[in-house]
């Protein structure tokens, strides 16, 4: 007992070791505070400045003011057309350039839509336009294709559109062919030189994150209003997906086969026409479909600068509030998107049909071809020359009954069953809209900058911050900064929607293949469709309002965030579902504790595409009610005083969508780091 008495104390632990303790604590507490409560910080300090400095320094401005910026633009736009024909720029560069486009397009149009200056009727006729349709559509693809668009060219004069059809497809062509002219080689030019592909890919991804309408101001101002501006301005919206696709298609050709063509000789050039390019031909041709896709929905908004064709229709409809006639021409538009689209998808499945089988073609389709071929001539030929066959006959009796359909649809929605969509639509208004555009609109404008640049340095890093803060002071010296907080605000909202919406869907398909098989054709057709047909359906649910357009950006951003959200969910490794599975959780708690957080990467990426649709879409919506940003735009274009303010709001547009997209990808990157 003595000796255990006499046993000497536990010596203290060394210093370090104490020290080792509290600089752990620290770290610990850095590592619980997230992103998630960085953002609800500053959402929360947000409010508490709001409510006290409400409608303070909002930069109000009313639709016919206009700031010392827009009458500068205004009176740029004045000097340019009063040095229109002096100025060597635009006597040898912008003027040359309009009468080439111009002289194509009109060359077009002669031949399948518009009366040439010698024929009170086009050169070929509706029966030969038929014939070519049916005999092209068969030759790239097979005879199903082929009856479709026999149907769908045949439908367009039961509507009563053949002219009109003629001139969307007319401007729809030009605008491809020049875009292939320039696109396929730079693309290939970039798939093989990663120099090249590395300066083009931003300016790519910038023309790719700008809405439609915001190409047409700025040219308009060097091209004039009209089909050239038109068709350019389709050129230029519809080359980068070419571009991209062709680049990808080049890169991706295996290293093995280059080296073996390289290895027995063959040079550069033959290398590129022998291997590089056959082995990429199915991919180029999709991309040749996206380019057709982009033309179309682009030619169709044309009509906002006079533009020929169905958009003009459309358009015109929806400014009168004519539904059935919008219906109408909005039906001939969808018909054509869906014939071109199959016919290109079906041209790129007979490419890969024809490289496996060493391109042999089948001795007897060769000379159907050739049958073909005759037939097609005789066709063209008697559309030429024969009035019955090239003015489409009837009077568009089909097209009446689609106009008096609709027209008495939307007569009995709003008759019966207006109390529930005005309900609804009211509810999400002033429940939700309402409140968060005020909370935008009505906040100071540096306090609603410094929560978007906070919100993009937390999310994105301090690069998206930087990139924010530009954007932001850009939004300010436009002179629209409330028009673009409303716009910011339907965008966001929606986007949220459809958030919901993609992820329920989206669960939902990549679980069940049965559900992606029968839910993915009609979003790949969706996703065929112009935005301004999305319009149309919903002017008579809801009438001309803003909300009108915030339901039609949901339905028209949704198809593409479903698809990401469900090959994110897909992709998360059945290894990990079983293990959870085994573990007990139950359906509920595999999805929100293992598959969503496993797919961060696509919930996010779907994210960024909902923003830049959502974006693109509610900026139309500004033809039916929906005001901000669009309306801007479309004032611009029919009130020559709005000009400059018009072209000011398709900057702050441009300006939104580079800050979403820039913040988005950013975050995207994040997550899958």
């Amino acid at each position: 007992m003595t000796v255990a008495m006499e046993k000497p104390p536990v010596p203290e632990p060394p210093q370090q070791e104490t020290d080792a303790v509290p600089e752990a604590a620290p770290v610990a507490v850095v590592r619980r505070i997230s992103r998630r409560m960085v953002v609800g910080a500053i959402l929360v300090v947000w409010l508490v400045l709001f409510a006290e400095l409400r409608g303070t320094h909002t930069l109000p401005l009313a639709a016919a003011d206009l700031t010392g910026l827009h009458r500068w633009l205004n009176d740029v736009n004045d000097s340019i057309g009063a040095d229109r024909n002096s100025n060597p720029l635009f006597l040898y560069f912008f003027n040359e350039i309009r009468l080439v486009i111009d002289n194509l397009t009109t060359l077009v149009q002669h031949l399948i839509s518009q009366p040439s200056d010698s024929r009170p009727l086009p050169q070929i006729g509706w029966l030969g336009v038929v014939g070519i349709a049916g005999f092209v559509s068969w030759a790239v693809g097979n005879w199903r294709v082929a009856l479709l668009s026999v149907a769908g060219f045949v439908f367009f004069g039961l509507q009563g559109l053949w002219q009109e059809s003629m001139d969307t497809l007319a401007l729809t062509l030009s605008a491809v062919f020049v875009a292939l002219l320039f696109a396929i080689p730079l693309g290939v030019w970039a798939g093989l030189s990663s120099r090249a592909n590395k300066i083009m890919t931003p300016f790519l991804d910038f023309m790719q994150t700008m809405p439609t309408m915001v190409y047409l101001a700025p040219l308009t101002l060097f091209f004039l209003i009209g089909g050239a501006s038109a068709t350019i301005a389709t050129v230029v919206y519809a080359a980068p997906p070419a571009i991209r696709i062709t680049a990808h298609a080049i890169r991706t050709v295996p290293e093995t086969t280059v080296e073996a063509a390289d290895s027995l000789g063959a040079t550069r050039w033959q290398s590129l026409l022998k291997v590089l390019l056959p082995m990429s031909k199915r991919t180029v041709v999709m991309g040749v479909n996206q380019t057709i896709m982009a033309a179309l929905a682009m030619v169709t908004i044309a009509a906002l600068i006079d533009a020929p064709g169905l958009g003009k229709t459309v358009f015109q409809a929806l400014q009168s509030l004519d539904v059935g006639t919008a219906f109408n021409a909005g039906l001939a538009i969808v018909v054509m998107a869906i014939v071109l689209d199959r016919v290109t998808t079906a041209a790129s499945a007979r490419a890969e049909a024809a490289r496996r089988s060493g391109g042999r073609l089948l001795a007897w389709r060769r000379q159907l071809v050739v049958a073909g071929a005759v037939v097609t001539a005789v066709l063209v030929y008697l559309s030429h020359t024969y009035v019955w066959a090239a003015e489409f006959p009837g009077e568009g009796d089909v097209g009446a009954s689609v106009v008096r359909a609709a027209d008495s649809t939307s007569t009995w929605v709003q008759d019966n069953l207006s109390g529930l969509t005005n309900a609804f639509r009211d509810a999400l208004t002033n429940g939700l809209l309402n409140p968060f555009q005020s909370l935008l609109t009505d906040s100071p404008w540096w306090l609603v900058g410094a929560v978007l640049i906070g919100l993009g340095v937390v999310l994105g890093g301090w690069r998206s911050g930087v990139t924010t803060a530009v954007c932001v002071g850009l939004l300010v010296a436009t002179g629209v900064w409330s028009d673009a907080m409303t716009t910011l605000a339907s965008t966001l909202v929606a986007t949220v929607m459809t958030l919901l919406l993609a992820v329920v869907v989206g669960v939902w398909m990549g679980r069940s293949p049965l559900a992606d098989r029968v839910i993915r054709p009609t979003l790949d057709a969706a996703q065929v469709m112009p935005p301004f047909v999305y319009l149309v359906p919903f002017l008579a649910l809801f009438g001309a309002t803003r909300f009108t357009a915030i339901v039609a950006a949901i339905v028209y951003a949704a198809p593409v965030a479903m698809k990401i959200i469900a090959d994110g969910i897909r992709n998360v490794p059945e290894t990990t579902v079983e293990a959870a599975t085994s573990a007990g959780c139950d359906t509920w708690q595999i999805i929100t504790k293992v598959q969503l957080p496993m797919a961060r990467g696509a919930l996010t990426l779907a994210t960024n595409q909902g923003l830049i649709y959502v974006l693109s879409m509610v900026v139309v919506g500004g033809l039916v009610g929906a005001g901000a940003l669009g309306y801007d735009v479309v004032a611009g274009f029919s009130q020559g005083q709005l000009y400059g303010k018009g072209l000011a709001a398709g900057l702050a547009i441009v300006l939104l969508g580079v800050m979403f997209d820039r913040i988005t990808q950013a975050a995207a990157r994040r997550t899958s780091a």
